[in-house]
């Protein structure tokens, strides 16, 4: 029996089976905007599952799905009150991301704890799991994207750019420039924030980093110990787990 999971966050909403052994091979992926009665048709046709969970950051489209998925199927959104199978150390929980939720959950799972996970997304988020294991909290900072992408919505002359490695770290045109400045700098911001974080965490903590800029960053910051696409998804099946075993 599988289970369908949904990474719904701002930019890419991310589609995967997944059954009690792991993340199974189906995947699919919708732009975020995109998502509509329709395109969840389409995307879904023929595709067998017996029970929805939903991690979203996005209210006006996680309940455009959860209206999709009401009759059809068992649904668990993903909260602070699901069963995560670790603990929450912060003042708030309501405040937390069901994708940092995720992240905490695939991040034990897979790595162990204690450890910080780095996601780069539309925005980049740090989170931190203590050894107990716990979520502690963690760091918000705009994505690799959107600061790049800011300078040619700001400015007359500057292009779009391709976020690629940069051969040099002097630019000879415009667009390496812009390459260095996003790429080299995005780093420094990522060591700068890890630095402070691993100050008030024990010398054992597991660094890992996902997303869609992970590889790229990931690449020179020494600091990161695994580069993981699954984790989230990962995060969202062993909750579902849960979920569904205790629905049975």
């Amino acid at each position: 029996m599988s289970w369908l999971l949904i990474d719904n966050s701002n930019t890419r909403t991310k589609f995967a089976l997944a059954d009690e052994s792991g993340l199974l091979e189906w995947r699919g992926v919708i732009a975020t905007p995109d998502i509509s009665q329709e395109t969840l048709l389409e995307l879904l046709q023929g595709v067998d599952y017996h029970g929805v969970l939903i991690g979203s950051v996005v209210p006006l489209k996680r309940d455009l799905m959860a209206e999709f998925f009401r009759d059809a199927h068992p649904l668990h959104l993903l909260d602070y009150r699901s069963p995560l199978g670790i603990g929450i150390d912060y003042p708030n929980p309501q405040q937390i991301g069901a994708d940092r939720l995720a992240n905490a959950v695939g991040v034990m799972a897979r790595h162990g704890t204690p450890a910080v996970v780095i996601d780069f997304g539309t925005a980049v988020t740090f989170d931190v799991v203590s050894a107990a294991p716990a979520y502690l909290g963690g760091v918000i900072a705009p994505g690799l994207g959107a600061m790049s992408g800011y300078l040619t919505r700001k400015t007359a002359l500057l292009p779009e750019v391709d976020l690629v490695e940069p051969d040099t770290a002097i630019g000879k045109s415009t667009v390496q420039a812009m390459q260095a400045g996003a790429v080299f700098g995005y780093r420094g911001l990522v060591r700068g924030i890890l630095a402070e974080i691993l100050k008030e965490l024990p010398e054992n903590t597991f660094i890992v980093a996902t997303g869609g800029d992970a590889a790229l960053i990931a690449k020179g910051v020494s600091e990161i110990s695994a580069v993981d696409r699954d984790l989230t998804l990962d995060g969202l099946r062993h909750v579902a787990c849960r979920v569904f075993s205790e629905s049975r």
